[in-house]
């Protein structure tokens, strides 16, 4: 059974930083471009930051570029999102998402697998 598994959402303030983390089981993650992507009601799903499978190369939001810093521990099955200076546009849903092409960038439907989501709310 393939599954992403995401943690690490919560409620925090502007400013303030979150580390998420999506594990993988059922695959080996090492061979597959990660991605995360995140959703607000009413809006379409939008992609955060994706790391590559071959050399871990990044792509960031613009919105989120040096705020933002995703990872990936290859030997956990493992990917990170580490947020910080977070603002109130940032809350959202927070999804985690495999695709086996590195060309998926930020393409949704790209992405083969995608677990449940966690909440991420930034407020006062």
């Amino acid at each position: 059974q393939v599954q992403l598994v995401e943690s690490g959402g919560g409620l925090v303030q502007p400013g303030g930083s979150l580390r998420l983390s999506c594990a993988a089981s059922g695959f080996t993650l090492a061979y597959y471009a990660m991605a995360w992507f995140r959703q607000v009601p009413g809006k379409e799903r939008e992609g955060v930051a994706c790391i590559s499978s071959d050399d871990g190369s990044t792509r960031y939001a613009s919105s989120v570029k040096g705020r933002f810093t995703i990872s990936r521990d290859n030997a956990k099955n493992t990917v990170y999102l580490q947020m910080n200076s977070l603002k109130p546009e940032d809350t959202a849903v927070y999804y985690c998402a495999a695709s086996v092409s590195d060309d998926s960038w930020f393409h949704p439907l790209d992405y083969e697998y995608w677990g449940q989501g966690t909440q991420v709310t930034v407020s006062s």
